[in-house]
């Protein structure tokens, strides 16, 4: 026993007591004795006895507990989603199981099915880059199992217990170029992530209808696709820097591609924002340590993940009859202009 966690059936044994009436006596049920309470809580702080939550949880027919799973727990983005769902969670009364895919697919499915299989009562969800296929989240659809998608989301997938909460990427992605034009930028580079994925999608059709809003032409060579990551940036920077005439600002649609661009184009002596004004997506934390700190687009990570968390105890709380999915919720960007972009 001193190997393992002490049970309902070890204090029984011992005692020589009925499992139900240890359970009964720990609860404080009416119908046993006080001697026997005494001598069961004595024995229970002995062995140090912990209940089982999540089976009496069962029994009730509830888990409380919630099932997240992030591609990753690296950077400050999906740490300080699942920071904000995990103090939202605490405060409404529910546990939270965690789990990473490593923007792996198949590890994304089996990830859902241990969830699904621990019997979590809601699921929050932001997708591997390399999801293409969507069946894992159907059998969560057809289990009803409260589904709600943050920040990387399947499009067009509904139903009564789906729901999500994204930022607004499009329109970050729009400030971003807006203010690199008035900045006096002309040539307006961007890197960009797999369009499958709607953040990528968003954040590439808002840099392309700023630029035309604006006057100036969607030039392809300068959209690079890249791996997001600052080993892309590095290589996507030098490509662009190869072009017989190179861009004069940059809207990277991740922070560690713009790191990659930033320190590129110091090797190059070119002068950032004089020569080259840089903008990221996401606010990392190291971008107010680089030089010159760089100018990006806050996501609101943590409320993204509390906003998650109230989202899904809604659903729980709807009506099994519930005509319609639950609106999506939408959180509105901020861009950080720092020394990266601001020339005026």
């Amino acid at each position: 026993m001193a190997n393992r966690r002490a049970s309902i059936t070890d204090l029984a044994k011992t005692l020589g007591l009925s499992p139900s009436t240890i359970s009964r006596a720990l609860s404080d049920h009416d119908d046993v004795s006080e001697a026997t309470k005494q001598r069961v809580r004595q024995l229970a702080e002995e062995l140090h006895y912990k209940p089982n939550q999540l089976a009496a949880g069962l029994r009730r027919g509830r888990s409380n507990t919630l099932g997240v799973l992030v591609p990753h727990i690296t950077g400050h983005f999906f740490p300080q989603v699942v920071h904000g769902i995990a103090t939202e969670a605490a405060k409404l009364g529910f546990n939270v199981m965690i789990c990473q895919s490593n923007e792996d697919a198949h590890q994304e499915e089996k990830n859902i099915d241990l969830l699904m299989n621990s019997q979590v009562e809601g699921i929050l969800v932001s997708l591997a880059n390399s999801t293409h296929n969507f069946r894992h989240f159907e059998d969560v659809r057809q289990q009803d199992i409260p589904l709600v998608f943050f920040d990387r989301v399947v499009e067009n997938f509904e139903g009564s217990n789906v729901s999500s909460v994204l930022l607004d990427d499009y329109q970050g992605a729009y400030q971003v170029v807006a203010h690199l034009i008035e900045q006096g930028c002309t040539r307006i580079a961007h890197f960009s992530g797999p369009l499958h994925m709607n953040i990528h999608k968003n954040r590439h059709q808002g840099y392309r209808d700023a630029l035309t809003s604006h006057g100036l032409p969607v030039e392809e060579e300068l959209i690079v696709f890249c791996e997001m990551n600052q080993k892309g940036g590095s290589q996507a920077m030098r490509q662009l820097l190869k072009l017989d005439q190179r861009p004069d600002g940059l809207f990277s649609s991740n922070d560690l591609a713009a790191v990659g661009a930033l320190q590129v184009a110091k090797t190059h002596r070119l002068r950032v924002p004089k020569d080259v004004a840089i903008v990221g997506f996401s606010n990392e934390m190291f971008t107010t340590l680089t030089e010159p700190m760089l100018s990006s687009v806050d996501q609101r990570c943590e409320q993204m993940g509390k906003t998650a968390v109230q989202l899904l105890q809604k659903m729980l709380k709807s009506s099994p009859t519930r005509q319609g999915p639950p609106k999506p919720i939408v959180l509105k960007p901020k861009l950080l202009v720092r020394e990266s972009s601001q020339r005026r």
